[in-house]
């Protein structure tokens, strides 16, 4: 029923269910699952619509195609490039990101391939990730001239300092092994194997009682990231003035225009 390759719909965001757990993928393999406006706006309504069931116990986060998410849809953001756009945009990314934290249902990212910039930062925020021995991540958005302001929030709060910093200051890649080194990952394994591994966790989340997971889900949070949300407030207002940055919009243009060549 939930297997990836029986899925076929040209929703960019799609919600199945199998007993106590919910799979949210995210289609747009064509765009690298890239996080549209769209996708967001939808994700934090399937959000909203699974906090309320009382048999959902975990969420599993998953992708199509070979990338896990390439982070937001540059070309989108390009074609809207105005402050007001980018204000509410980066808005609705870390209102979703927030969002994750404050699901009573645990939440595990399935991770394969590539998750850069705000896929990265999704990895990050998931309560938990389980990655292909192919994946790569990076904050690579500094590449382009867009600091990666509100996936340095999530990724700050898991890896260690000093290696956030050099992740978001060279927008370098790091591999399946260094990810789970630093802590941004749990467990590697391989991509025939993946899911066998992340149903191994969900079930024995599933096994415990929902109201005491989901209580400490919240006293977690609520203790570990007393001041996520003015986090995720500052570097959103940040996000979107740097996309007003003449060499920022150069460099993305010169991406994209690569792209397409």
């Amino acid at each position: 029923m939930n297997d990836l390759t029986e899925i076929n719909s040209s929703n960019p965001v799609i919600k199945t269910e199998n007993k106590n757990i919910c799979y949210l993928d995210i289609n747009r393999p064509d765009k690298l699952n890239a996080l549209s406006e769209e996708v967001l706006t939808l994700l934090i309504s399937n959000l909203n619509v699974i906090a309320e069931s009382a048999e959902l116990k975990v969420i599993i986060l998953r992708s199509q195609g070979n990338a896990f998410c390439a982070g937001h849809d540059l070309r989108q953001m390009m074609e809207n490039h105005n402050q007001d756009y980018f204000d509410r945009l980066f808005s609705l990314c870390s209102e979703f990101m927030v969002k994750l934290t404050q699901m009573p249902q645990v939440v595990i990212a399935r991770v394969h391939g590539l998750a850069t910039a705000a896929g990265c930062q999704l990895v990050a925020q998931s309560d938990i990730a389980v990655c292909s021995d192919n994946a790569m991540f990076a904050t690579s958005g500094v590449n382009l001239g867009l600091f990666c302001s509100t996936p340095s929030v999530a990724v700050s709060r898991n890896v260690p300092r000093k290696i956030a910093a050099e992740m978001l200051f060279t927008g370098d890649f790091i591999d399946a092994n260094y990810a789970k080194e630093i802590g941004l990952i749990n467990h590697i394994v391989s991509k025939e194997n993946l899911d066998d591994k992340i149903n191994e966790i969900a079930e024995k989340i599933t096994a415990k009682p929902f109201k005491t997971i989901s209580l400490g889900k919240e006293v977690f949070y609520k203790q570990y990231l007393d001041n996520l949300q003015s986090a995720y407030n500052i570097a959103a207002k940040k996000m979107a003035c740097n996309m007003m940055y003449q060499e920022t919009i150069d460099k993305i243009n010169d991406f994209l225009n690569k792209k397409n060549s």
